[in-house]
């Protein structure tokens, strides 16, 4: 079983699933860094978090000294965010930092109203209820939109001109999450207006995901769709069979085409995570979440594997080739 997670290389982060890992004293000491903790549905640190590390020095801050990252990562079990967000909290967090969705947002706001909170990614935030409004988000939550939803017609529209034979797509999703179903309708409808059927596979557990992709057999579906969340590791468990040459694959992450899946196609998450990066920034000078705007991307990646490509049979059309972002050899 694949899991999800990224080595952080040269960062000086603790990881730990039981605790921000720092030395209590070095904390207690009057000139000490500002603790951004970090909360995550992964395996460890995610792109989104990577880049806001990398944003905050390109702003000049210095890691250690001006500030440290702890992250908190529940290996794709939803139902540990929010002890995981209360820990942050009990472990004197001054910001709250979420990565991969509304899951983790809406555990951070659950656990406090008072440290200021920094989202990356998820579902329409006003929806979710982490803000009053984009443009005043009110309360102690504000950060970046990544438009998953937004983005379902354009994904399937790329997976059908990359797949010319794609009719019946599968979507296994976490049922027992109200973001995952939230984004269902976006694709039913993006499907219908593409004449493809949606195979959908709601399952409650890692168990049943890992189960229900392990058991396709060529001709159930012509392609597999990921959903965003990381909860259950339904990625990682697609990620696993992507590159076996079986079922084209899309994802919603550049993370997983670079080890195998066939396409991506979203806001890259290093790029949000150095978005975020600013909101932080201007947080610690000052400003209060209530009044800085949710932003949103301006920059989608089109990431095409060519490798599983060719273990697929596929000829990629040249107008999408030449539309690629980046090509993986």
């Amino acid at each position: 079983m694949r899991r999800i997670g990224l080595p952080l290389l040269g960062l000086a982060i603790a990881l730990a699933i039981h605790g921000l890992i720092g030395d209590a004293a070095e904390a207690q000491r009057t000139a000490r860094p500002v603790q951004i903790g970090a909360l995550t549905e992964s395996w460890g640190p995610t792109p989104a978090i990577i880049g806001l590390r990398d944003g905050l020095q390109a702003l000049g801050y210095r890691e250690d000294k001006d500030f440290t990252i702890g992250v908190r990562f529940t290996q794709g079990e939803s139902a540990e965010l929010l002890a995981a967000a209360h820990e942050l909290v009990r472990r004197g967090a001054d910001i709250i930092v979420t990565a991969e969705g509304g899951n983790t947002a809406k555990a951070a706001q659950m656990a406090t109203d008072r440290i200021p909170i920094v989202f990356i990614g998820g579902g329409d935030p006003v929806e979710l209820g982490l803000v009053q409004s984009l443009a005043r988000p009110g309360g102690n939550l504000t950060g970046i939109a990544s438009l998953d939803v937004e983005l379902a017609p354009k994904r399937l529209e790329i997976f059908r001109e990359l797949v010319p034979h794609l009719k019946r797509v599968l979507l296994v999703y976490d049922a027992t999450t109200a973001y995952a179903v939230a984004h269902l309708e976006a694709y039913r409808a993006a499907a219908r207006r593409l004449d493809l059927t949606l195979v959908e596979r709601p399952v409650q557990s890692q168990a049943e995901a890992g189960a229900a992709l392990a058991g396709l057999r060529r001709g159930d579906v012509d392609g597999i769709l990921s959903p965003r969340f990381l909860s259950l590791n339904i990625p990682g468990f697609i990620l696993d069979i992507a590159p076996k040459g079986t079922f084209p694959t899309m994802f919603q992450a550049t993370f997983f085409a670079e080890r195998g899946g066939l396409v991506s196609y979203a806001a890259t998450d290093g790029d949000l995570g150095r978005q975020a990066a600013r909101l932080v920034d201007k947080i610690l000078k000052g400003a209060k979440p209530a009044d800085l705007p949710v932003e949103q991307p301006t920059k989608f990646e089109l990431v095409i594997n060519l490798k599983t490509a060719k273990a697929l049979g596929l000829t990629i059309p040249t107008p999408l080739l030449q539309r690629a972002d980046r090509l993986i050899q």
